[in-house]
C-alpha cells in the first residue's frame, strides 16, 4: 500500500511544483498526458468500475452515477476546469486566494482516490496518477497567477497531492467496515465517483483539440490509453 500512496502523492506534487521549471509555453507534452489519462480513465470506468458497482444488483447505483456526474458540473463552477488541466489565469482578482478552486479540486481528488479500495487498484492507480500531473500543474499556474508566494504555492500543491491518498485510506476503511456500517453503501458512493470519472474523462476527450478534432499525436495517446485499459481487462478474464 505504501508505494501506491507515495505514487499518488508524488505524481501530483511533482506535477504541481514543476510549474517553477516550465513557466510559459504551450505545454504540449502535458496535453498528451492529459489525453492519455482521460482515455485510460474512461476505459477503466467502463470496463471495471461500472460492472463492479452493479455487482450486488443495487438498482439505485445508476441514480448515484447521475448525481456524481452533476456534482462534477457543480464543482467545475468553482474550479474553472483545472481537473482537465485547464490553466485559466485571466479574469480573476489576482490579489485574492482562489478558495473555490482549492476546495473543489481537493474534494475532487479525495473522491478520485476512493475507488482504489477495490481489487483493480493498479490500473486505476496509474490513471489517476497521470491525470493529476496536468491538474496539479494547472493548479500551480493559477496559484502563481494569483501572486501566491513560493512557500504558499508549494504548501497548497502538497495539500492537493495528499487528497487522493486520503481518499484511498478512507475507502479502505469504508470497504472493510472500519467506519460504522457505511460499507453497505460503498457501491453507491462508488456510483458518485463513477459519475465524476465519466464527466472528467469525456470532457478531456471532447476537448482534445480545436473544434473537437484530434491531431495524430493525441489520437495515438487516446488509443494507447484505451488499449492499456483493455489489456488490463483481458488479463483478468
Amino acid at each position: 500500500m505504501t508505494w501506491k500512496l507515495l505514487l499518488l502523492f508524488f505524481s501530483a506534487f511533482l506535477g504541481g511544483t514543476s510549474v517553477f521549471l516550465f513557466k510559459g509555453g504551450n505545454h504540449k507534452q502535458l496535453k498528451l498526458v492529459l489525453s492519455f489519462s482521460g482515455a485510460y480513465l474512461f476505459g477503466i470506468t467502463v470496463l471495471h468500475l461500472i460492472p463492479d458497482a452493479y455487482h450486488n444488483n443495487d438498482n439505485y447505483v445508476g441514480v448515484f452515477i447521475l448525481i456524481g456526474f452533476l456534482f462534477q458540473i457543480v464543482l467545475e463552477q468553482f474550479s474553472d476546469g483545472i481537473e482537465h488541466g485547464h490553466m485559466h489565469t485571466q479574469g480573476h482578482d489576482h490579489a485574492a486566494f482562489p478558495v473555490g478552486i482549492m476546495i473543489s479540486l481537493c474534494l475532487h481528488a479525495f473522491l478520485e482516490g476512493m475507488p482504489l479500495a477495490q481489487g483493480y487498484q493498479n490500473q486505476l492507480l496509474f490513471g489517476i496518477a497521470l491525470h493529476h500531473i496536468p491538474a496539479a500543474f494547472a493548479l500551480g499556474t493559477v496559484l502563481l497567477s494569483h501572486h501566491q508566494p513560493k512557500f504558499n504555492t508549494i504548501f497548497f500543491i502538497s495539500l492537493f497531492a495528499v487528497m487522493a491518498p486520503a481518499g484511498y485510506l478512507f475507502s479502505n476503511a469504508l470497504s472493510s467496515g472500519g467506519i460504522g456500517n457505511l460499507e453497505h453503501y460503498f457501491n453507491r458512493i462508488m456510483g458518485v465517483v463513477i459519475g465524476i470519472f465519466l464527466h472528467i474523462s469525456t470532457t478531456i476527450l471532447f476537448e482534445a483539440g480545436p473544434d473537437h478534432k484530434f491531431n495524430s499525436r493525441k489520437l495515438i495517446a487516446v488509443l494507447i490509453g484505451v488499449g492499456l485499459a483493455l489489456a488490463g481487462f483481458w488479463s483478468q478474464l
